[in-house]
């Protein structure tokens, strides 16, 4: 695959709509939905969840910032399976696609994996950045995947080949952030989250230093940013995104909330329409979503992170 064919098909691609999104399953009835299907479910003791994503099927996964291997759970029974991936590296975001491969952010170890969930077998891994970048979270596109650096004025673009091949390291994109993007001084914390616009011409991306907390647009082309209207709310704990519809969810872990946003197409524009609190929240950083529910991991980021702790994920119905 030539490489110049693999960016034109990302940058291209990143413009057109998801489809069915990676993340999220069909809907389902209301008596379907209210099936006993758990509403909370543990996770491994000491696992120190992060990131989320559901399917193929009504299957999680979670990753883990103590080390390489991931969480598989049964969103049916709230079992699951521990999955080891080879690697010690840790995932800080993950997302998987309808070939159940599972794209991951490995935070300060600057890798990008694409793991196989079936086996746990690693298919590829790539190093981006430099010193201090934090690769963070992902998005899937029809042309590839975008990764946040939370340290750097930038993402990582990974082209998918014609049939939906993995590039060659020389094929990755590094696209600097421009326009109105502000940074952090001293490559401090800066970008969390990432989605698409609901025309999926763009990209938003969350940036918890720009004016108290931002959501921005981004060309995926040229990296421009533009600031996101919305009505004068801001984003300072925002983790991680997810786009159903024109519905945006932003985590907001340290609030223990999930502030709720209805879009215009081109993403530019946005109202807030709810926020989703619930006591069994102990500082959820991501959400995944299956039929009419939304499943968030407790990361539990406000006390001490000891071998033996517990955690779990929970449940809640979408907003309508």
């Amino acid at each position: 695959m030539a490489g110049s064919l693999a960016r034109r098909r990302l940058l291209g691609a990143a413009g057109a709509a998801l489809g069915a999104a990676a993340v999220a399953g069909p809907l389902a009835s209301p008596a379907r939905a209210q099936a006993p299907w758990p509403t909370r479910f543990p996770l491994p003791d000491g696992f120190r969840p992060e990131g989320i994503t559901t399917g193929p099927g009504p299957y999680a996964w979670f990753g883990s910032l103590g080390g390489g291997s991931l969480y598989r759970a049964s969103l049916a029974t709230g079992r699951g399976r521990v999955v080891t991936t080879g690697s010690d590296t840790p995932t800080i975001g993950l997302k998987s696609d309808r070939r159940g491969r599972l794209f991951l952010a490995g935070g300060p170890t600057r890798q990008l994996r694409v793991v196989d969930g079936r086996a746990g077998r690693t298919l590829a891994t790539y190093e981006v950045g430099k010193a201090l970048t934090v690769v963070n979270d992902v998005v899937l596109t029809p042309g590839g995947a975008w990764f946040t650096d939370s340290t750097r004025s930038q993402l990582y673009g990974l082209p998918f080949g014609p049939r939906g091949e993995l590039p060659h390291a020389r094929d990755i994109v590094t696209l600097p952030l421009k326009g109105e993007w502000a940074e952090a001084p001293d490559n401090g914390f800066t970008t969390n989250g990432i989605e698409r616009t609901p025309d999926g011409a763009a990209l938003l991306v969350i940036n918890v230093f720009a004016d108290g907390g931002t959501l921005f647009r981004v060309d995926p082309r040229t990296g421009d940013a533009r600031r996101v209207d919305l009505g004068g709310r801001k984003l300072p704990d925002g983790d991680g995104a997810l786009l159903l519809g024109r519905t945006l969810y932003v985590v907001q872990q340290i609030q223990n909330a999930v502030d709720v946003f209805h879009l215009d197409a081109t993403g530019l524009r946005g109202r807030a329409v709810a926020r989703i609190t619930d006591p069994r929240f102990r500082i959820p950083t991501t959400v995944a979503a299956f039929r009419d529910r939304l499943y968030l991991p407790n990361s539990r980021f406000n006390e001490e992170q000891t071998p033996d702790m517990e955690y779990d994920a929970v449940a809640v119905p979408r907003v309508r």
